[in-house]
This record gives structure tokens, sequence and C-alpha cells, in this order.
């Protein structure tokens, strides 16, 4: 038998001495905040990132408790994962079943990037695999009230600029066939999995069938779970994605219409073993990937793309660099597909 992704790294040794959780800000107009996770040992610094910083975080109870984490000492890779299940990262449970996943990831990812960098080594050399230049996606909503001029304007500065756009019931045929003729759409993503009331059944549903008209080719993200939506779609089945329900090799099993494409989110999975699983599940399932990130500020977005030279590089990557997500795009953004870095230790992008 082959030997598995995980058994390649997870003998790693780590060495933990020190560990500090800082803040991390998105300028304006984002204002965003995540955590930085930073593990230290010898001369070498691992880091990870919290996507879900003070939104879950909103009274600082974590950021207070963290410093007392009992993290250092000797251990390989899987035994510091394995200790890190057992901490208690929640001084005040979230609401949010998916936020557990979150935290855990900006642990272990820093684990994984500081016992590579003591090694010595990068991630595609552990793995065993050769990265390759990364086709990305500018993600985007078309705003309240949606309007073409959000994409329109990005087309202006960047031609070959490719989108995944947030469906929204409020979108009007004329402005689904104006954004439809721009060809420059991969994926349309309905956020149909979040539990997020529909307000207008009607619009919804009008909504899918000018999609699904319109856009012969596009990828289609996590429709909703309603009778009526899922008729639609049905006949689609082959270009159904799945992101929100996605946390283990299982779940792609189990997702509806038979998935045969996948949004791989690290920090939506929560683990190294359960990321490095889900790979595997796909190649050997013959299933197409691509790559999702959550509005990193830090590191984690290199981290991301970097999974995406590794394993996806062709797919249509939501992982483009975190400038692509102002409002106003700014002149001389790195242009897809970026090539990546060549002797970059650690789970690193640069």
């Amino acid at each position: 038998m082959p030997e598995s992704l995980w058994t390649r790294v997870a003998d790693l040794p780590l060495t933990v001495a020190a560990h500090t959780i800082e803040r991390l800000e998105a300028p304006a107009p984002s204002e965003r905040v995540t955590y930085l996770v930073r593990l230290r040992g010898g001369d070498a610094e691992g880091l990870g990132e919290d996507v879900g910083g003070d939104m879950l975080d909103p009274k600082g109870a974590f950021l207070a408790a963290a410093p007392s984490l009992e993290l250092a000492g000797e251990w390989t890779l899987a035994t510091f994962l394995d200790h890190v299940a057992g901490l208690d990262l929640w001084p005040e449970p979230p609401e949010w079943e998916a936020a557990w996943r979150l935290r855990r990831w900006s642990f272990e990812s820093a684990a994984l990037d500081l016992a590579l960098a003591q090694a010595g080594v990068g991630l595609a050399e552990a793995l065993g695999r050769e990265p390759a230049p990364v086709r990305f996606v500018n993600s985007l909503g078309l705003g309240d009230p949606p309007v073409f001029s959000a994409v329109g304007r990005r087309l202006e500065r960047y031609p070959g600029l490719r989108f995944k756009l947030d469906a929204q019931a409020s979108w009007s045929p004329e402005l689904v066939d104006e954004v439809a003729a721009t060809g420059a759409v991969d994926i349309i993503d309905f956020k149909g999995r979040y539990g997020l009331p529909v307000e207008d059944e009607f619009a919804l549903v009008a909504m899918y069938e000018a999609v699904l008209a319109r856009f012969p080719d596009a990828i289609l993200e996590d429709p909703h779970d309603r009778p009526d939506v899922a008729a639609l779609i049905e006949p689609h089945a082959a270009r159904v994605s799945f992101d929100a329900p996605i946390a283990t090799a299982a779940d792609i099993a189990a997702a509806p219409f038979g998935a045969r494409i996948v949004n791989v989110k690290p920090s939506r999975i929560g683990g190294v073993r359960a990321l490095l699983e889900i790979y595997e599940h796909c190649a050997r399932e013959g299933l197409r990937m691509y790559g999702g990130g959550m509005g990193e500020v830090g590191v984690a977005r290199g981290q991301i793309e970097l999974l995406a030279a590794l394993f996806h590089p062709d797919g249509p990557n939501d992982v483009a660099p975190s400038a692509y997500n102002m409002p106003e795009l700014s002149p001389g953004l790195p242009e897809p597909p970026p090539a990546p870095p060549a002797g970059v230790s650690g789970f690193r992008w640069a």
C-alpha cells in the first residue's frame, strides 16, 4: 500500500518553546480582525491564522486565556495535534459549530509550519509533490442593490480576471444576462447551506432559473436544500459543488447529487490529517477540486495558495491575493497564474 500523505508528515519532530496569539487587522474598508498564532522553537517560527478572530471572541476571552495554554514540549506533529485536540480553546463556547474547526486549524497549520521549518523542508518536498502556477478567481457579491459595475469595473482594469459570484434572489433577469455576457464567471455560489432564511421564495426560484439558463458551464456551489431547487438543479448535477457541508471525506461521499466537485477549505475542515485525507479521497474518486478561503488577513492566504498549487492548480481557486477583496482594485496586482516560489521551507507561499 502506498504511503499516505498524512504519514509523510505525521512523525516530523516538533519542538515548541513558546507561543503567542496576536490580533491582525485588515485595512479599511474591510476592518476585519483575525488572530495570528505563533509557535516558536529553536531558531524557527510556525504561523497559523484563526480567521474567526474577534468575531468569534467578541469579549477577548480567548486572547486573555491564550498565554496559559500548555503547548511547550518535545513532540511529533501527530502527538502535538492530538494534544491540541484535548485542550480547551474556548473559554466561552461558540454558537457556530464550524467555529471549533476554524480555531483548531490555526494551531494545526502553525504546528505544521513549525515542524517543516525545523526539518528545513517545505510542504511540497515533504509530501513529494510539485507545485504549479495557480489559477484563481475573484470572489464577490454584486452589492445591495446588485449592480453590473461590481464586475464591470474590475474587468476594465483586469480583462483576464475570472469570478466566483455570490448569487442573490434580488438579481434581475437583465442583470443575469449582462453578467453572463462577460463570459468571465466560473462559479455561482448560492450559499444555500448556511441555514439562512429565504425572504422571497418566488424570487429565489426565479433566480435559479435565470442562472441555470444563462451560465451553462459555471460550477453551482451550495444550492439550497429545498425540493423546488433540487428539481431545478438535478439535471445539472455534474457541475454541482459543495463547500459548507464538507469537513471530512465521508461528508463528500454523502453529499447530495453525488458530488463530483469539491471546494476544499482548510480552515473549515479544521485539521491537517482530515485535509490530506480529503485530497486523497478526491484524487482516488476522480473528483474535481478547487480551493477556497475565508477572509484571511495574514499568513493563511499564502497557505491556501500553496495548497492549491500542490493539489488543484488548474481549478477556479478562490485564493486570489487579499488585495482583490478590496472594493476597488488598484493597478499592478498579481495576475493569474502566479508561479509558486522555490526553496521556501515550512508551510508558506513565501
